[in-house]
């Protein structure tokens, strides 16, 4: 897999390099900020590009703009975010623009190799990833939503798996039920959210993220 980096701190961006790369993939580009950005995404094309929040100059959202940029003119650009805490609005302004092929995770989550490398391969092949942190967040301040109300615990905890880029069997090993029960949870999600069914689990993820936001 080929993957740009943009990622201001050279600590990091050394590890991320050294973690790829020791995995058998290819960093054609690793950038300190988002000057060349765009146009080592033309000149090197991608299969992922990693994105931190914070760049410069501002060190504020110079990250997450260029991510929504940068699907604004590639729609199928596969693109994981990472950010050193949870930042709920970014995170929200990204999901909102985004149908999948889409990542966003805690640096923190880096430091286990193994589920990060398992996360960008996900993202690269147009899966959703979001971290369990930042879903937590997003859930727990919408349930002032009426609708949230109508979820039993259960779907609560298969919504925010199914968020997380989770599959129905890994979504059954998680909860110890079976995969028909997770079917009938994610259904009843749905229908309780007043949300049409999509067979596609990636767009369906972002779709109740989207919708939860836009009418919180």
């Amino acid at each position: 897999m080929r993957i740009l980096i943009c990622e201001d701190s050279g600590l990091i961006r050394d590890g991320l390099i050294r973690i790829l790369e020791d995995s058998q993939h290819t960093v054609v580009a690793a950038l300190a900020d988002t000057h060349r950005l765009d146009d080592a995404v033309v000149e090197d094309a991608p299969d992922l590009v990693i994105l931190d929040v914070r760049l410069p100059p501002t060190f504020t959202d110079e990250g997450i703009r260029a991510a929504i940029r940068l699907r604004a003119r590639d729609p199928r650009l596969p693109i994981l975010v990472l950010s050193q805490y949870v930042e709920e609005r970014y995170a929200t302004d990204l999901i909102a623009s985004s149908s999948g092929g889409l990542g966003y995770l805690l640096k923190d989550r880096v430091t286990d190799v193994a589920d990060f490398l398992e996360s960008a391969a996900t993202v690269a092949a147009g899966g959703t990833v979001l971290d369990p942190e930042v879903v937590s967040q997003l859930l727990t301040r919408r349930r002032q939503d009426s609708r949230f109300d109508r979820l039993t615990d259960r779907e609560r905890e298969t919504l925010a798996l199914m968020a997380q880029g989770r599959s129905n069997q890994a979504i059954a090993r998680a909860l110890h039920i079976s995969e028909g029960s997770v079917e009938k949870h994610i259904s009843a999600v749905f229908t309780k959210l007043d949300l049409d069914q999509d067979a596609a689990g990636n767009r369906r993820v972002l779709a109740v993220l989207a919708h939860l936001d836009a009418t919180s």
